[in-house]
């Protein structure tokens, strides 16, 4: 793809998970970018997983939002910038008039840099006066804040990500780092290989590719991992492996928990409830207690839930029993969903906290932030959490809102509760860069900002390193930062302290402000401080390299915190906080007997409005599916490869049922990722109960009660077309994203009748055009349709419908959309959906990083001998770069060696 450029190379970061991978992204003359990791970053040492590897797939100008845009009765129209500012800044400015500070709101995100996320929280804290700003990290990190707060005083991640490697036990609590966290998964699974005796502990209710390098996998019941934990802290006491010296100097609490930890139960007790075999348990036990350099790493299995902080404090207290945290190969690890949650959270982007990780709740600090600013008012206290600010927007309390960066019609929980919301809203606004998504259809202003590659500014990763995204393209039409936009906006609403114009000037303000009163003048002394970050030039800003706060002083880094026995709260001792187990807030029962669980997939993200652009990221997984046990599915009514409807008291979606053969009976697996925009009706936020941990305000992602039932069709189809088109004879459609064509899988309630009409309608082909070059073939009996259209030789759209599942395999006809002009051969063979050569079609893809389907792979291991996963990569380079196909590939050999037996 050519692009307007920058003519240069540029060190930049991945704007995807929280691992915060190094970029090298190189712009040639003709405007071709290449993307490639970076050598020299240290969290990602020259790897990137397939989504970063892609992201050169992903920025083009196709469907981007290039200038404002205005809705009124006739749906949306350009406007200028001024014109749209002023409408948003006259609308805000009138509402607080009326109603006062609270009625406006700010939804933020962890895809904003730290430089936008610093004036988001400046403009709405200090100067409108509220802190009704909150961010979707409430979603999925903020049960590890509140658990670091309550523990350590502060919201601290003591280690780095050299302790993954470090350690000699690595236990991984409700995370499926293999496909959520791929390049971190494969620095420990190298230092697996490395040092056999290291051991990796998977605690997870479903089996996933992470367990590949498992040990032990622990499949609890879903919503149990406090009694786990709790457990585990009264065995560490039992057994005295507990350090004596460090609980009594450092910590405080501990009888307290160890009280609330004896209402799980004995060692029976605990196994018992979390449905795990005792002896598994034990030895799980056992190897904690007795390996001292140990890391229990945990992400949104534990963090998504309405007990989420409670997990979050079982784990840390049994790392604080243990004196093990804050040296390296040791300590509780949250690692981190988004780019820049961490960095959102240093600014204060959660409607609890306040910059500079100062307390809103503490009128010093309170004092501190706004004397920094010089700001005319504060707000003094919590603002809504995002559950709450939505249900706020529903019932008329919150009158305005400004959206940036985020999707919530498709990522909140009880999502039509969050539609009804935005479309009661007096005022909705939305930064975006595009317009096509679920949230933008009903907002009445839409902003253009800039997208990755465009704009400039830090982020932080999992381990508190900072680095730079650096721009690289040219800012498309009229898009603009997100800190610009803010900052315009509040000059118009009157307000000073807004006249950045660079990004290293707002970054200036963050680190002196981190420093500020930072135990000096009276304040209490806070770990978060990059002071020594502070003036610098936009030459030394622009050259800043990959650094670890805190940085006191130039040139300063800090891998790890606490291993001196220091803590943020005022007397600097740890708290052990009591974690009484207890139930999800939502069981099944006759009328919902499953239990939803909802996650990532391996090559998407979020909602897909960039992963969606990518072809090759769609071929892994490219429809919304429903994983269960086959035991239930039979109870259920519902086969494999078959519709299903989910459906809960919230809400239902309709899903094609597999059999992934990880997940336990009574539980059910949906992904996130798909929305109104690639899918008739797979909204899974719309199922998610609202939930959420009354202390951390996070919603219940993992614990849904659901029934699943048919969803009975007469027709399942697919179409591969050049074209968008209209599918208003589909009962159900997902849309793929193709190279040069767009693929559709369809099914359908009614039957169809006259066929060669129906079909010529759906690909957009007038019934009387006798000029179109129209292939077409009927089995009227057997229920089949196959019909292509071609345009000067040129395949333009084919489609392909039966009664049964029996569609031929897609792989090879959409490689036809390559042709400029269809062979001869391949002519002859289209309707057939397959190729006339042997081995054309390489089937499912497996690995996405070089487009290796399972066919080639099982050729590979039949026919050329590959015996192990590294065979195999030699053979077709399946699992050389992220590595995180290489569970499938281990699968795959496995499946042909039990055939051999």
């Amino acid at each position: 793809m050519k692009l307007s450029a920058i003519p240069t190379t540029v060190k930049t970061t991945c704007p995807y998970c929280g691992v915060g991978c190094g970029v090298d992204a190189r712009v040639g003359e003709d405007g071709a970018l290449s993307i490639a990791g970076d050598a020299f970053h240290p969290a990602s040492q020259g790897r990137l997983c397939v989504k970063g590897a892609a992201l050169g797939e992903t920025v083009g100008l196709q469907g981007r939002l290039l200038s404002p845009m205005l809705r009124g009765a006739d749906g949306l129209r350009e406007a200028s910038w001024d014109e749209a500012l002023e409408k948003v800044a006259g609308g805000f400015s009138r509402i607080i008039a009326e109603h006062g500070p609270d009625a406006v709101a700010l939804y933020v995100s962890g895809q904003l840099l730290t430089e936008d996320y610093y004036i988001a929280n400046k403009f709405m804290k200090g100067y409108v006066g509220s802190a009704n700003i909150d961010t979707n990290s409430r979603l999925c990190m903020s049960s590890a804040v509140a658990g670091h707060k309550r523990a350590f005083g502060e919201d601290i991640v003591p280690g780095c990500y050299e302790d993954l490697e470090l350690a000699d036990l690595l236990v991984l609590v409700g995370s499926n780092a293999a496909w959520c966290h791929p390049t971190l998964y494969h620095r420990i699974a190298r230092a697996k290989e490395a040092r056999p005796q290291m051991q990796v502990v998977v605690v997870d209710p479903r089996r996933t590719a992470t367990c590949d390098i498992a040990d032990l996998h622990l499949p609890i019941k879903p919503g149990t991992d406090v009694w786990l934990f709790d457990g585990l802290l009264a065995h560490l006491a039992a057994q005295q492996a507990v350090d004596a010296g460090f609980v009594r100097a450092h910590t405080e609490g501990l009888a307290d928990a160890l009280d609330a930890a004896g209402k799980a139960g004995t060692i029976l007790d605990v196994a018992r409830t979390c449905r795990i075999d005792p002896a598994l348990l034990q030895r799980f036990y056992a190897l904690f207690a007795r390996t001292e350099k140990t890391v229990t790493a945990f992400t949104m299995g534990v963090n998504q839930s309405s007990s989420g902080a409670d997990k979050v404090n079982a784990i840390i207290n049994c790392h604080l029993i243990t004196g093990r945290i804050g040296k390296p190969g040791m300590g509780p690890f949250s690692l981190t969903g988004q780019p820049n949650a961490m960095g959102g959270r240093e600014v204060g982007g959660l409607a609890n906290m306040l910059a500079a990780h100062m307390d809103i709740e503490d009128a010093d600090q309170r004092a501190a932030v706004q004397g920094f600013w010089a700001s005319p008012r504060m707000a003094d206290k919590p603002g809504l959490k995002a559950v709450d600010l939505f249900r706020a927007i529903e019932e008329g309390r919150i009158k305005a809102v400004w959206i940036m960066a985020t999707n919530p019609l498709v990522s909140m929980p009880d999502a039509a509760q969050a539609r009804r919301a935005l479309e009661r809203c007096e005022l909705v606004v939305a930064s975006d860069i595009v317009p096509g998504t679920d949230t933008n259809g009903v907002a009445h202003v839409l902003l253009p900002a800039l997208g990755w590659g465009e704009k400039d500014g830090t982020v932080t990763n999992s381990e508190r390193c900072i680095s730079r995204q650096r721009a690289f393209l040219s800012a498309p039409g009229s898009a603009r930062a997100d800190w610009d936009i803010v900052c315009d906006v509040a000059r118009r609403m009157g307000f000073t302290g807004f006249d950045f114009t660079a990004p290293h000037e707002i970054f200036d303000e963050h680190a002196r402000l981190s420093a500020w009163r930072n135990g000096t003048d009276g304040g209490r002394p806070r770990l978060f401080d990059i002071g020594g970050l502070a003036g610098m030039t936009r030459a030394d800003y622009d050259a800043l390299a990959p650094v670890q706060w805190p940085v006191r002083a130039p040139g300063g880094s800090t891998a790890r915190l606490l291993g001196d026995g220091r803590f943020a709260h005022p007397n600097g001792k740890a708290r052990f906080v009591p974690t009484a187990p207890r139930a999800p807030a939502y069981l099944p029962d006759g009328e919902f007997p499953l239990v939803l669980n909802t996650g990532r997939v391996r090559d998407q993200w979020h909602t897909m409005t960039r992963t969606g652009r990518s072809p090759r990221l769609a071929e892994h997984v490219p429809e919304p599916f429903v994983d269960l046990h086959p035991q239930d599915a039979l109870l259920c009514g519902v086969k494999a490869g078959e519709l299903a409807r989910v459906t809960s008291s919230w809400g239902a979606v309709v899903a094609r049922v597999q059999h992934g053969g990880g997940i336990a009976r009574g539980s059910a697996f949906m992904p996130i990722h798909w929305s109104a925009q690639t899918a008739s009706d797979a909204r899974v936020g719309t199922v998610v109960n609202p939930a959420v941990d009354p202390v951390s305000g996070e919603p219940e992602f993992k614990h849904t009660p659901v029934r699943i039932e048919p969803f009975g069709v007469a027709w399942y189809g697919f179409i591969l077309s050049r074209a968008e088109l209209p599918l208003q004879e589909a009962a159900h459609w997902t849309r793929i994203q193709g190279a040069g064509f767009v693929r559709y899988e369809l099914a359908g309630r009614l039957p169809f009748s006259q066929a060669a009409d129906w079909t010529r309608a759906l690909l957009g082909v007038r019934g009387d055009d006798e000029d179109a070059d129209w292939i077409e073939v009927e089995d009227k009996s057997g229920g089949v349709v196959r019909a292509a259209h071609l345009v000067d030789g040129r395949i333009q759209a084919c489609l392909f419908v039966s009664q049964r599942q029996d569609l031929p395999a897609r792989a090879w006809l959409a490689s036809l959309f390559a042709q400029e002009t269809l062979a001869q051969a391949d002519r002859l063979a289209l309707l057939s959906g397959r190729a006339k050569t042997a081995g054309a079609d390489p089937g499912p893809t497996v690995c996405s990083c070089f487009g290796v389907g399972k066919k080639t792979i099982e050729i590979a291991i039949r026919q050329h001998g590959c015996r192990d996963a590294a065979a195999v990569t030699a053979c077709t380079k399946a699992g050389g770069n992220c590595g995180s196909c290489v569970p499938e590939i281990r699968a795959l050999l496995a499946a042909a060696q039990a055939a051999e037996v």
